[in-house]
């Protein structure tokens, strides 16, 4: 546990304060005062951050309201934390003058802790805070995604005001958050790198190289002598994948000839020139590391991804290459033991354990963990939890297979962010855990930072507060992606369930994954309150919510999603009623046995039983959750 790195920053806002200084205006949202006030407030910055110091220091012994399971919230600190704090309206990417800075840091994090714990938050899950790359950067900031170094942190998520190494901001930021009560996951990513990583200083042979003479393809173009995806015809594209989907990964089709020939051997010199990495072979060739593309299938249809490249995992010449059978879909004739980059797979492996002795992690999430290669992959989590047996591990996997479980995950993102706003998907759902098939917790979310916001689905903040109280019922992970509940609908990328023409609705600038875009910290349409209540409902009865559980779906009609949770060790038992139609009320008839219930519920709606039946009318997304004393009829 680290400890008295929260007191270095304390003592040195206390130092500031004393400085004599011109007064200067400094506004952050009302909400980070901890009230329910919608607004800015000018503040003294050193008065706000002691006494959010102090709170934190205070509340060390206080537990969340939290009912029965853990609450993530998921920030990319970066943009979570981001204000105008000098109220010129705009969002400043250098520090301002009075050495503040207006994008998130580590010290605006710990002053957010108050405010996230809450909202019964147990884990805080930070996307990556590793130094981001800076050649082809996506946007204003570039994204936290395109690694330069996967041992260093952003110095941009420091306060230059401060005068006190990033290493021990990030520290203070970490013991204030255990402090606070709450496990800290950070992200990490394994397979890519940044196109101007320091690690291709050192060891060139862990990337792929091409000559600095070939140009990039334009989007959409089909010029196979330019460097982009391989192109495939409609024949080798089934080919590739009927084989895949065999899991048939011997003599897979590989790139035609020409794209082969555009990579080289490694340089023997590889030099930093100005933002760019380049390399010089023999023959006085200048060569440069060439972007990755999606993995998975080859001929998907999102923009290369010009900030990264994918690393070396296996040397043979013959698959000197960057392709699907490379980097993910592992030809059999190449993933083999004697062809592994064995200082590659060293150096990612002990990464983890250099931020658990370092910076006191409680888990991670792996980035794309299922393009390495499985046996790395085991070994990472096998490092991991060999000085920490209960460290946290999960899977950027949409889909929840027993395969994620025997590796050793705790969870897995799922799909539900795909499906929460339709009625059918969710009944599909509760059916799943009515026969128990799931192998592997997932979160229980609308949204994530890939995926369109819940906001943005219709406009009604009822949508997001019914989805919200709904994904408490499941027995896996609650997940509030940052913004959430604010009723945010900008999303942070366009990655995951978007059209082209939303794509291209929302270019890097407007992305906060890539630019300097301020969250709606103003907005009055938010459901804190609603998040808040639906906690502390559900705390009154945690002998529902054990593990030894039983879901059943109700009949309903087409926008009516009704189910029960019951505890097995106990008669009661929780109804859930929501309506889903986004335009018009409906009628609800759910059956029950005859004589008096008990019902108390969320809403304080008083329900009657007619006919051996509740009946009662929902709004446009209402919904309406409570306990019965009796069973109701299956």
């Amino acid at each position: 546990m680290l400890q008295g790195y929260l007191s270095i920053v304390e003592k040195r806002l206390k130092e500031l304060k004393k400085k004599k200084r011109k007064e200067f205006a400094y506004h952050i949202p009302k909400l980070w005062l901890d009230t329910d006030e919608i607004g800015s407030e000018n503040v003294n910055p050193f008065d706000f951050y002691l006494n959010k110091i102090e709170a934190i220091r205070n509340s060390e012994n206080q537990s969340v309201t939290n009912p029965h399971k853990p609450i993530i919230y998921n920030m990319f600190l970066r943009y979570t934390a981001t204000f105008d704090h000098n109220a010129d309206g705009t969002i400043g990417i250098e520090p301002l003058d009075t050495g503040f800075r207006e994008t998130g840091t580590f010290l605006k994090g710990i002053a957010l802790l108050p405010y996230i714990k809450s909202l019964g938050t147990t884990i805080i899950y930070l996307l990556p805070v590793t130094s981001i790359g800076i050649d082809e950067k996506k946007g204003t900031l570039g994204s936290p995604y395109a690694i330069r170094n996967p041992l260093k942190i952003e110095e941009t998520l420091g306060e230059t005001i401060l005068d006190i190494d990033i290493e021990v901001q990030f520290k203070a930021f970490v013991e204030a958050v255990h402090m606070a009560g709450i496990k800290l996951v950070t992200e990490f990513v394994f397979r890519t790198a940044s196109v101007d990583s320091d690690l291709s200083l050192e060891h060139p042979d862990w990337f792929y190289w091409i000559s600095d003479k070939i140009n990039n393809r334009a989007k959409d173009a089909k010029n196979e002598k330019q460097y982009g995806p391989p192109i495939f015809n409609n024949s080798e594209l089934a080919t590739i994948k009927n084989k895949i989907e065999s899991g048939d990964l011997k003599n897979l089709p590989q790139p035609h000839q020409v794209f082969k020939d555009m990579f080289t051997e490694t340089p023997k010199k590889v030099a930093r020139v100005e933002t760019k990495i380049r390399g010089l072979l023999n023959k006085k060739i200048e060569v440069r590391i060439p972007c990755a593309f999606a993995d998975w299938p080859p001929d998907d249809v999102q923009p290369v991804w010009s900030d990264v490249t994918y690393t070396r995992m296996y040397e043979h010449s013959n698959f000197n290459y960057i392709a699907y059978n490379t980097v993910r879909m592992y030809d059999l004739a190449l993933a083999k033991e004697n062809y592994e980059v064995k200082e590659l797979w060293d150096f990612i492996a002990d990464i983890i354990p250099h931020w658990q002795q370092n910076f006191g992690l409680d888990g991670m999430m792996i980035d794309m963990g299922h393009a390495l290669p499985e046996k790395l992959r085991k070994r990472i989590i096998s490092e991991a939890r060999k000085d920490k047996a209960d460290f946290i591990i999960w899977e950027e996997n949409f889909v929840p297979s027993k395969q994620s479980a025997d590796e050793g995950y705790d969870c897995v993102v799922g799909y539900l962010p795909f499906d929460a706003h339709n009625p059918e998907r969710i009944k599909d759902l509760i059916k799943r855990f009515q026969f128990n098939d799931f192998a592997v917790d997932f979160f229980a979310t609308p949204e994530n930072h890939n995926t369109p916001r819940a906001a943005s689905r219709f406009d009604d903040s009822n949508f997001s507060a019914m989805i919200y109280a709904l994904c408490m019922v499941l027995p896996v992970p609650q997940f509030i992606h940052s913004g959430f509940e604010l009723g945010e609908k900008n999303p942070v990328n366009t990655g995951l369930g978007f059209t082209i023409e939303q794509i291209e609705k929302f270019p890097a600038e407007t992305l906060p994954l890539f630019s300097n875009i301020e969250m709606n910290w103003l907005n009055r349409q938010n459901i804190i309150n609603a998040i808040k209540s639906v906690n502390e409902f559900y705390a009154k009865y945690p002998e529902i919510f054990s593990q030894d559980y039983e879901f059943m779906l109700l009949e309903s009609s087409q926008d009516i999603v009704a189910f029960l949770r019951r505890a097995k060790s106990c008669n009661s038992e929780l109804l859930f009623v929501a309506n889903f139609n986004p335009e018009s009320p409906q009628s609800v008839q759910i059956s029950s046995m005859e004589g008096n219930i008990r019902f108390e519920s969320y809403s304080g709606q008083s329900l009657e039983v007619e006919d051996g039946r509740l009946n009662f009318n929902l709004n446009s997304f209402e919904f309406v959750f409570g306990f019965l004393e009796q069973a109701v009829k299956e």
